[in-house]
Formats: structure tokens, C-alpha cells, sequence
């Protein structure tokens, strides 16, 4: 199966987990397609000044990598500044946010959540 960009679930989540300002989510598969093994794969766009709240995984973990732009990754309460290449790990029971800082414009992330 070939799923063009076009074709993509695209959705614009405001304050999305209690963050500020305005983050875009491409699906890039659906929960349905990943077999129970997790709920999210997806192209997330965060744009500068905005950010994903401080949250928690419980029962899953998340991953992100960094494709382009700068931030800073709240890791368990840690910050840590964060670029193109990186990867950002939350495993289960643990939580994070992550802020684009706005240094290199968009803050794009491949973002992945698997059940524990």
C-alpha cells in the first residue's frame, strides 16, 4: 500500500495535552493498522512558541525523533534541548512534554506509541 501525503489524516490539535498554541498531526497509520500493538504513528508538527503538554504514559510507551527544527524535551521533570536527529524516550510510567523553541522553525516529530 502507497499512502501519498495528500491522502493522509491530518488533523490541528490546539493546546494539545494541555500545551500552548497549535500542533499539526498527520496520521501516518491508523490504530486499526498496527495490530493492537500500539494507537499512534504520526507526523506531528509543532509550530514555534507552541508545545505538548506535560503528560503521562501509563500501560505504553512513546518515542519521538526529532526531523527538523530545535526544542527542549521536559524528560520526567529533566529539560534537555533537543535537535534534527535526536530521539526522545518515554517509557511506560514515566512522562514528558516537549516545547519548540522556536530557533529553527518548525519542530516536526515521527511520533510513536506502543502498549506495554
Amino acid at each position: 500500500m502507497l499512502r501519498k501525503r495528500g491522502d493522509q489524516k491530518t488533523e490541528i490539535r490546539e493546546n494539545m495535552r494541555g500545551g500552548a498554541g497549535t500542533v499539526l498531526s498527520a496520521a501516518l497509520l491508523a490504530e486499526d493498522e498496527m495490530y493492537g500493538k500500539g494507537r499512534l504513528c504520526s507526523k506531528l508538527t509543532v509550530k514555534p512558541g507552541c508545545s505538548i503538554g506535560f503528560h503521562v504514559h501509563e500501560n505504553e510507551m512513546e518515542a519521538f525523533y526529532v526531523i527538523k527544527g530545535k526544542g527542549e524535551f521536559d524528560d520526567n521533570g529533566e529539560l534537555k534541548p533537543v535537535a534534527a536527529g535526536d530521539l526522545l524516550y518515554t517509557p511506560d510510567g514515566t512522562g514528558h512534554a516537549v516545547r519548540n523553541t522556536g530557533e529553527a522553525g518548525d519542530l516536526e516529530l515521527l511520533a510513536l506509541i506502543l502498549y506495554h
